[in-house]
């Protein structure tokens, strides 16, 4: 493989500090590896670089917003080079909660109960909604972030109190609250590549309890689950990945309540910092950190 690759990290997400800790871990890993690496903003200047380094291959390290809704891979897919993880319509489909979950639904896989609100609506409406469909507590968080920003668990009394947080988006995701396990399942390529349980101090898994290493999430692998469960919960993983057309390295986040599978979302661009999930499910499997890096650049040369 030619080792020069172009790393684009930061942006203008609200993931932006996560996605600048990826960029800066793979590249690490990639230079010690004997690969030629650049990494660039994805700017006004992104186009011009790409054009003067000639990279074999673009490593996409962008989170959130207009780095894995489809926006990025857009631009990429004018440049001809490979670039890693989903491409456009994969990419935009995974970031947006309310398609997905329609997906999942049509395909019958498991998924909290949603409905969606507008700001323009009456907050009284809502509450009769939520009463009639949902029952509180509920879950509520833009339609199109990731890394847990802006998710908020809500009783009756702090709703709107937490409404008033979101109220800069247009639309927002309201689901029922699945109690139990949280399991996040990881598959590469085609293949299963593992699943990890998380048991977070704090309510959930937000984004305190992603990436700060205080909030002590306890991180449990291998998963105790009985191997039918286990198999099912992979066999699930896979058909979400392939049922929205993803490449690369997905994660999808389970809850795991009464002996069913509740599928939350599935994440195109997962984390690859030092608290990542991703790479902590490889070094379980013998995969260590530049043998997943390696299997996610050979994927992404099997784009159709």
């Amino acid at each position: 493989m030619n080792k020069k690759i172009l790393i684009i990290s930061g942006g203008i997400s609200k993931e932006r500090l996560i996605s600048l800790e990826t960029g800066r871990q793979v590249a690490k890993e990639l230079n010690r590896n004997g690969y030629d690496i650049k990494i660039s903003e994805p700017d006004f200047r992104l186009l011009d670089v790409i054009k003067t380094f000639k990279p074999k291959i673009i490593f996409n390290a962008l989170h959130g917003q207009f780095g894995e809704d489809g926006y990025i891979q857009t631009i990429l897919e004018t440049t001809g080079v490979p670039y890693t993880h989903s491409g456009v319509i994969s990419s935009a489909i995974a970031m947006n909660k309310e398609i997905s979950k329609k997906i999942f639904i049509k395909n019958r896989i498991l998924t909290p109960k949603y409905i969606t609100y507008s700001f323009d609506k009456s907050k009284q409406i809502l509450i009769n909604l939520i009463e009639k469909k949902l029952k509180f507590p509920v879950v509520i968080k833009p339609i199109n972030e990731g890394s847990s920003v802006n998710v908020f668990i809500c009783t009756k009394f702090n709703l709107m109190r937490k409404l008033e947080l979101l109220k800069n988006y247009n639309k927002i995701i309201i689901e029922e609250f699945i109690s139990g396990r949280e399991i996040q399942a990881a598959i590469i390529g085609s293949k299963k590549l593992g699943a990890i349980e998380l048991k977070p101090k704090r309510k959930f898994y937000d984004y305190q309890a992603k990436y700060n290493s205080s909030a002590k999430t306890q991180h449990i692998i291998p998963v105790d689950l009985s191997k039918k469960n286990y198999k099912k919960l992979m066999d699930l993983s896979l058909k979400a990945h392939k049922l929205i057309g993803c490449k690369g390295v997905t994660r999808s986040d389970f809850k795991y309540h009464k002996g069913k599978f509740y599928l939350l979302e599935i994440n195109t661009q997962p984390g690859m910092t030092s608290l990542s999930l991703v790479p902590e499910i490889a070094a379980f499997k013998g995969i260590n950190f530049i043998k997943l890096i390696e299997l996610i650049l050979k994927d992404a040369f099997s784009k159709k």
